[in-house]
């Protein structure tokens, strides 16, 4: 061996060593994954904490800011709605291209900003204002956080921690009502304010955290303009289906809200047949199954968001409820969600998804119509509210997380988030109108009284939720697969 060979033989072994020393100390400063997966499951607890938190507090913060019009309040639920589902799939694309880390960021600091604005609000329009905020910086957080979830989980663990991130927002739903309840003893402002210390925490943690990740390759912008039109829309909608019983149906202003929302909703479909990265990727809808659980989906949420609502004003109008005893009261049903998706997933092994989501629709209509068979003027929570509410809550886990998962299995890869992100998109359209549905129904039923009015929204929503499990029978492939491949937890698509 030459001299000169020896030297590169030596200078390379040092190199190789200079080079492994680097890494050990690399991989000594990246923090634990699941210390990273604490603070992204922290942050989507709260963001949907925030949702469950608002429905118990809808009457405190309405006799604080002396507006006691269901109708105009009802926008505290519907603006976070609208805003959240519109900017969902743009805002998923934005941080593919600026970031993951710098989304999260921006995200959890303008919801924990708009926090602040919502506390200290001393007008309704004000608060709603900060609510579209709110919702802009969680539209921007939850795609953000998968992808960092995507990204610094172990490979073996990647399904499991995409798991605990999903499951941070059912526990918020099973939290909400009763962290809703004892914070409203203190002041309304407090379910806002709760964000602030919690926020801090996580953007401070997440800076020192997180990995800055890699930006996507495809720099297009997102269709922002099909964005704005699908809130315009919507929130026109909205607007004139929750003032028609004040307006009046023939109403000038009625009927000028469903013009704006038809030629809104209108373009903002052709702009995505034909804008190069739409708001809403039509394609996709001609998969049969992805088409019927959106459809699936949509009614779903439209009728849980009006049994939900209608519950809690239940409780505290009609029985005149505590905020506390209220979330108490509710919270047994969110945590039923739990026991309900175990379930699904072994039902899955043994019978074809459409069965076992229809199964749960079917289940939530019972409940709910147990509920509007035997409530009376007279407080009968045990008898009346807690079977029904209970066997809903399970059926809430078997259908979500069935039709969510089946609606991104058929869908290719790549394809995978944004097919998550446009069903996401249609439970919160179907919130919007199932809110839109109860106030209607409530103020035009007022006459016959509240367990009329109540009992009338009630079977409605026991209708639609019927309708959601018969198109939830369209999820089901064709040509059956095989037990191991019928059933894929939510977002696995995306790993």
């Amino acid at each position: 061996m030459s001299p000169s060979s020896v030297d590169s033989t030596l200078g390379n072994t040092a190199a190789t060593r200079s080079q492994a020393s680097e890494g050990n100390r690399a991989r000594r400063r990246q923090p634990h994954p699941a210390l990273v997966l604490t603070v992204l499951a922290t942050s989507m607890f709260l963001s949907a904490l925030d949702s469950f938190v608002v429905n118990v507090a809808l009457t405190p913060i309405g006799r604080g800011l002396g507006e006691a019009s269901l109708s105009h309040l009802s926008w505290i639920l519907n603006a976070y709605a609208i805003v959240y589902a519109a900017l969902l799939v743009p805002a998923g694309r934005l941080v593919d291209r600026y970031g993951h880390k710098a989304g999260f960021m921006l995200g959890l600091g303008v919801f924990t900003l708009a926090s602040l604005g919502a506390a200290l609000s001393g007008n309704l329009w004000i608060l709603v204002a900060f609510r579209f905020l709110q919702a802009a910086g969680a539209a921007v957080l939850t795609p953000a956080s998968l992808g960092l979830v995507l990204t610094t989980a172990p490979p073996s663990k990647v399904g499991k921690y995409v798991q605990i991130w999903a499951a941070s927002g059912s526990l918020a739903a099973a939290a909400g009502p009763v962290v809703g309840g004892l914070l409203v003893q203190v002041s309304w402002q407090w379910i806002f304010l709760l964000n602030l210390p919690i926020g801090i925490l996580a953007l401070l943690m997440a800076k020192r955290l997180l990995p800055a990740g890699r930006r996507s390759e495809d720099t297009r912008l997102p269709d922002l303009v099909g964005g704005a039109l699908l809130v315009a829309g919507v929130g026109a909608l909205a607007l004139g289906l929750v003032q028609a019983p004040e307006w009046g149906w023939d109403s000038g202003a009625t009927i000028g809200s469903f013009v704006v929302a038809a030629a809104a909703l209108t373009w903002c479909v052709v702009r995505s047949a034909r804008h190069a990265v739409p708001v809403v990727d039509l394609s996709l809808l001609r998969n049969r199954v992805f088409g019927w659980a959106n459809i699936a989906t949509l009614l779903f949420y439209t009728a849980f968001a009006g049994q939900l609502l209608g519950l809690t004003l239940w409780l505290q109008q009609t029985w005149h409820w505590s905020a506390i005893q209220t979330g108490l009261g509710v919270a047994p049903g969110p945590a039923m969600v739990f026991a309900g998706t175990v379930l699904a997933q072994r039902l899955a092994l043994k019978m074809r998804v459409g069965i076992v989501a229809a199964s749960g629709s079917a289940l939530v209509a019972l409940g709910i119509a147990w509920v509007a068979l035997n409530v009376s003027s007279s407080p009968n929570y045990a008898s009346a509210v807690l079977p029904g509410w209970m066997i809903a809550g399970v059926g809430v886990g078997l259908t979500l997380p069935t039709l969510i998962s089946s609606a991104t299995s058929g869908l290719p890869r790549d394809r995978g988030a944004t097919g998550s992100a446009v069903v996401t998109m249609a439970g919160q359209v179907g919130t919007v109108l199932g809110v839109s549905l109860l106030v209607i129904t409530l103020a035009a039923a007022a006459s016959g009284g509240p367990v009329h009015a109540f009992s009338l929204a009630w079977w409605i929503s026991v209708g639609v939720m019927a309708a959601s499990g018969l198109a939830a029978l369209g999820i089901s492939p064709r040509r059956p697969k095989s037990a191991a491949t019928r059933w894929s937890w939510p977002y696995r698509r995306c790993t």
